[in-house]
Order: C-alpha cells, then sequence, then structure tokens
C-alpha cells in the first residue's frame, strides 16, 4: 500500500492540472512558451501518474479498471467485476 502522502500528492498533482488546463491551452496555441514556464511544474499533466485507486500501487496498473495488477485479480475472483471471471481451457 502507498503512503498517504504519496496519494494525496497525485490528487493535488490532478487539481492543478485541471485548474491549468484552458490557461495551457491557450498559451499553446499563442506559441508563448515564456507564458508556459512560468506556469508550475505540477500543471503539466505529463506528471501524473497512474494508481490504483484502491492501494495506490503506481505499478501494474490497469487502465480500463483503474486497478492494479492485485487488486483486479482479487476483485476478479471475488467476482466484484461485473463481466470478467477466469479464464480456463
Amino acid at each position: 500500500m502507498a503512503k498517504e502522502s504519496m496519494k494525496a500528492r497525485e490528487v493535488k498533482r490532478a487539481k492543478t492540472v485541471a485548474k491549468y488546463a484552458e490557461k495551457r491551452k491557450a498559451l499553446k496555441e499563442a506559441g508563448d512558451y515564456e507564458g508556459l514556464q512560468k506556469l508550475p511544474k505540477n500543471a503539466s499533466p505529463i506528471r501524473q501518474h497512474n494508481r490504483c485507486k484502491l492501494t495506490g500501487r503506481p505499478k501494474g496498473y490497469m487502465r480500463q479498471f483503474g486497478l492494479s495488477r492485485v487488486m483486479f485479480r482479487q476483485m476478479a475472483n471475488q467476482g466484484l467485476i461485473p463481466g470478467v471471471k477466469k479464464a480456463s481451457w
């Protein structure tokens, strides 16, 4: 499980990206790169990192479900994810 501070940091980054999205777009269209550099570092969407919604695990993330591979398997085996079942052939 990730530290609470790491999860909080990602949430804060997401809010900052959303806050400056329109301003970034306008500056990019105008070609004002000096203006872009004056924005906060965390206003760039590239600095965001996908994390599991339940545990905050940064690696083994599955975009389609928003979960790490560990939690996905656990929830799928318990039948908590609709339409997902264990393969057998």
